[in-house]
């Protein structure tokens, strides 16, 4: 366990604290009951996904409905009832124990000297807190520095709260060798205090959730759908991640890696789609909203996404996740998934490699199409091609070796891995490809029109020829270019021919994931005072717009070069100015 020494001294010290503070644990007692009953999932999570509560877990505990939690138990629901009811005596006993055994009270003088200890720590920890630790390279600033008054007389006496603040700031950070005292990451892991630290980040995180959603609350398209759509239709929309468009077969990759898509009649891909930023958090929102691409830094935005406007519409709309529901990366995200009628996250494992391969979708897809609504948006966020690329399928689709496949932790910086990491993402690529196929194939089976949109939220960096980077955030071509294809059934063509006809004619278009929004709302007519039809590809109306991405600045990407192997992306003139 990393910093496992830390995890322990974080033990003793807060137990310690514990008896100091409240004398006896007849009183602290109470405290630790959520710890108890957090016992059996913390168990569970660790035998079957490696890994303890997080954020992200009390965020499903407490979005599942008890329905689902039932449907998702079963049988198992009278086995956790018995430890559930096993650990709520157990505590019970263990509080009567503690009343009735003094000896266990804390009176000697030694507490009050502890207490003096603990007091004089906390001072020394929130200085440390507001002037912050030095890095292990930074050199320390001793020097000291006296204020002085109109008569001469020093101000080392602080009189108000804001010289306190000036006081503070012309302090030293403290030592690096004191960084251990602010892990707050190992200190989340210890048992039971850390419970509670993730609790506060889990209440953070929703609190900032609310706050983005505030934004965009009492927002209206004032959609409805164009009068002659009174009939049944569903569609679909995945959203991939990391996935890159040349290494698409069906994009003209060497590699077989799209055997069963190769196969889709009423397909088609588009050949010129990029994304704006290469992170999920940033390119998200992008897609699903009609935030510009230039206002992506910012956090939130005012207006909703394409489900809203469905949902005016008449549609019931669903969000289906195999990704995180809460988190530093996935809280915008879920702004946008709470919008939706159903909203359902099903990795409970994260990015791992015990997380949910991503035909985990299937059923609750399956669910969603057989629900009596006539109309519906469905939302699918799969887990796709994200790092670490050989945990995102199983062993049948380990078809290009050496791979990474079974490895826990490999060394991805470690360029003798290359070739490795590489057959690992194709082999990502050629399960993804099986995902996709899979869920045209669900649709196929419905009596009525449907259709489904896969866009990727960005691609990935890998080693490409003498470039020494991978993964994303390098502000290169192979994570901007990225896969987006259309397939729709046979009654949509009967329905709308003309926007088949739109959408062929702008399959190799210079589109981004700006278009997104207004073609998903489009290719079903639904209407609304100012829409944007030049930014659909089912309209005759659609012009092309400047593309914006993020490389050193917002870079016009059809007025740029290439640099290098990793062809960075740079600006042929000067990028605009970002404001976060």
């Amino acid at each position: 366990m990393e910093h496992a020494s830390r995890i322990v001294a974080y033990e003793v010290v807060c137990w310690l604290l514990l008896w100091n503070i409240f004398q006896g644990p007849r009183w602290f007692h109470y405290l630790l009951l959520p710890a108890f009953l957090a016992i059996p999932v913390e168990i569970y999570l660790r035998l079957y996904f490696g890994q303890g509560i997080s954020t992200h877990h009390l965020g499903i505990i407490t979005e599942t409905s008890p329905k689902e939690a039932l449907e998702f138990l079963g049988h198992k629901v009278w086995l956790l009832l018995l430890i559930v009811i096993a650990i709520v005596a157990w505590w019970w006993s263990l509080l009567r124990a503690s009343k009735t055994t003094p000896s266990l009270d804390w009176r000697h003088s030694s507490r009050w000297i502890c207490l003096a200890i603990f007091a004089s720590l906390s001072i020394c920890w929130s200085y440390g807190l507001r002037v912050g630790v030095a890095s292990a390279s930074a050199k320390e600033n001793a020097s000291t520095i006296a204020v002085s008054s109109s008569d001469g007389a020093h101000l080392w006496q602080i009189r108000s709260w804001s010289s306190l603040q000036e006081f503070l700031d012309q302090q030293p950070a403290l030592p690096n060798w004191v960084e251990a005292l602010y892990d707050l990451d190992s200190f989340s892991r210890s048992w039971p205090a850390g419970i509670w630290v993730r609790a506060v980040d889990f209440y953070q995180e929703r609190s900032y959730l609310a706050t983005l959603s505030e934004k965009s609350r009492s927002f209206r398209f004032n959609a409805q759908q164009a009068a002659g759509n009174d009939f049944q239709q569903t569609i679909v929309v995945v959203i991939g991640e990391s996935s890159r468009y040349d290494r698409w077969s069906l994009n003209g990759y060497q590699r077989i890696t799209n055997p069963y898509l190769s196969q889709e009649s009423n397909l088609v891909s588009l050949s010129n789609m990029i994304t704006a930023v290469a992170a999920t958090r940033l390119s998200v929102p992008i897609i699903a909203t009609r935030k510009p691409a230039t206002q992506s830094l910012k956090p939130g935005f005012s207006e909703k996404s394409f489900l809203s406007a469905y949902q005016e519409a008449g549609f019931k709309t669903f969000w289906i996740s195999n990704q995180m529901s809460f988190g530093q990366f996935d809280t915008p995200t879920s702004v946008i998934a709470k919008e939706a009628d159903v909203t359902q996250f099903l990795n409970l494992g994260g990015f791992t490699n015990n997380s949910s391969y991503d035909q985990i979708l299937f059923t609750p897809l399956q669910n969603a199409l057989n629900d009596g609504a006539p109309n519906k948006l469905i939302v699918i966020h799969s887990l796709g091609n994200h790092w670490n690329y050989s945990h995102r399928y199983p062993q049948s689709y380990d078809q290009w070796k050496p791979s990474l496949f079974g490895i826990s932790n490999p060394a991805y910086t470690n360029l003798k891995n290359k070739e490795a990491l590489n057959n690992s993402y194709d082999n990502s690529i050629l399960y993804n490809d099986w995902i996709l196929a899979r869920m045209i194939a669900q649709l196929k089976t419905m009596p009525y029109m449907t259709a489904l949109w896969y866009v990727s939220d960005h691609g990935q960096t890998l080693y490409d020829g003498s470039c020494n980077l991978a993964f994303h955030g390098h502000n290169t071509q192979f994570e901007f270019h990225i896969p987006a294809f259309v397939w729709y059934s046979d009654q949509y063509a009967a329905q709308h021919p003309q926007k088949i006809h739109q959408l062929k004619a702008h399959q190799n278009a210079k589109l981004t994931t700006e278009n997104i929004f207004h073609s998903v709302v489009d290719m079903v007519d639904i209407r609304y005072p100012d829409e944007k039809l030049d930014r659909s590809i089912f309209s005759p109306l659609w012009k092309f717009h400047t593309r914006y991405v993020d490389s050193y600045g917002w870079t016009n990407y059809d007025d740029a070069h290439l640099k290098g192997d990793c062809r960075e992306v740079i600006d042929n003139k000067t990028p605009l100015a970002q404001e976060k």
